[in-house]
């Protein structure tokens, strides 16, 4: 019999979420983010789900954007870092691939390219990571120009602090990013993160690229993922492997770092940092069993964690444990290890079977 731990992926919910980027994108395009393996949920998967729905992936890099292809899909897909070496443009001609590019060195390299791709160019407009400066686009232009066999699609940008409502960073970006595009109106524009998306009168120009909002975490600080009208995708679960009645003073796990301080009921529950549930998750960070909200105590081991089950005292071996999912978002258990949901989902390991759910045939 199989270990009991595994990720229920639930594709109706992404499609709902995508559709939801929709609904906040207005005029403009959603090109689904699938990177970092469709954010811990499988690439494949994730973006055959999207399939009729979305008209363009974007994907970090080369090999990423493959496995679309090999998932038997063929709309086009950006690659957001660009490319790594002269011959990936080629191989982005061939595979109708859109790489970003944003430094000197992919520039020469496509100087010499004879048949290059449909490119982006990305702008620095105060992230201050990758992008050509915004007050050198006029030369930049003049350069590609010179190039008569390339063909510029648009500008894209990337905010640095639209996840915060309060910052005016945001602003200032939009700002520049509108000034030095006002030139090229023959370029499409791409400047929209999934926080953008839930910005008030924030523009979102003609491609916008949501990323953890599809996989139902928050990308706004303060609100939730319900608060914004999405849906979680995974649910991460587990089972009891083991009860036992602690008396006071008894403590639990390595390093004695959890000690009861009145009858406790305790549950072994058969997941840990080996399938990537967070090791610095620590006592009180929430989990659920039997629609009963729980939580760990002491440390989390490689392949099991401790919970109370004062709460829950029916809870018995065998029961299901739901660590994040719809009883207990990604984002709460991110905030107790001191973390964000992005790096929870993309950490679940590959020992942790994913059994995808949808209503769609």
């Amino acid at each position: 019999m199989p270990r009991p731990t595994l990720a229920r992926i639930d594709l109706d919910a992404l499609r709902h979420n995508y559709h939801r980027a929709c609904e906040k994108a207005g005029s403009a395009r959603p090109m689904a983010v699938v990177k970092a393996d469709g954010y811990g949920h499988g690439i494949a998967a994730v973006a055959r789900a999207l399939a009729k729905h979305a008209p363009c992936y974007a994907v970090a890099c080369l090999e990423e954007a493959e496995a679309v292809r090999v998932a038997g899909l063929s709309q086009p897909v950006v690659l957001l870092e660009g490319v790594h070496s002269r011959e990936d443009l080629s191989v982005c001609r061939q595979q109708d691939f859109e790489p970003v590019l944003h430094s000197p060195q992919q520039l020469q390299w496509l100087e010499g390219t004879v048949s290059p791709p449909v490119i982006w160019l990305k702008l620095n407009t105060g992230m201050n990571r990758l992008g050509f400066p915004a007050a050198s686009l006029p030369a930049l232009m003049g350069r590609l120009k010179s190039m008569p066999q390339v063909r510029i699609k648009g500008l894209m940008t990337h905010y640095a602090c639209a996840d915060d409502l309060s910052s005016t960073g945001t602003d200032a970006q939009n700002a520049a990013f509108i000034a030095a595009a006002e030139g090229y109106p023959e370029l499409l524009l791409s400047a929209g993160n999934s926080a953008a998306h839930f910005r008030p009168r924030n523009p979102l120009f003609d491609w916008t690229r949501p990323g953890i909002m599809l996989y139902g975490a928050t990308p706004i600080v303060g609100l939730s993922a319900a608060d914004l009208g999405l849906k979680p995708v995974m649910s991460l679960e587990s089972e009891l492997i083991a009860v036992r009645d602690l008396e006071p003073g008894m403590t639990v796990g390595y390093g004695d770092s959890w000690r009861a301080d009145k009858p406790t009921r305790m549950g072994i529950v058969a997941i840990g940092y080996g399938d990537g549930y967070p090791r610095h998750a620590g006592t009180d960070t929430p989990a659920a069993v039997n629609g009963q909200r729980i939580r760990l105590i002491g440390r989390v081991s490689m392949d099991m964690l401790a919970v109370d089950l004062n709460p829950a005292p029916d809870a018995e071996v065998g029961d299901r444990v739901e660590l994040w999912g719809g009883q207990v978002s990604v984002d709460e258990v991110a905030a107790s290890a001191g973390t964000i949901g992005y790096e929870l989902l993309t950490g679940v390991t590959a020992r942790v079977p994913r059994h995808y759910l949808s209503s769609v045939v």
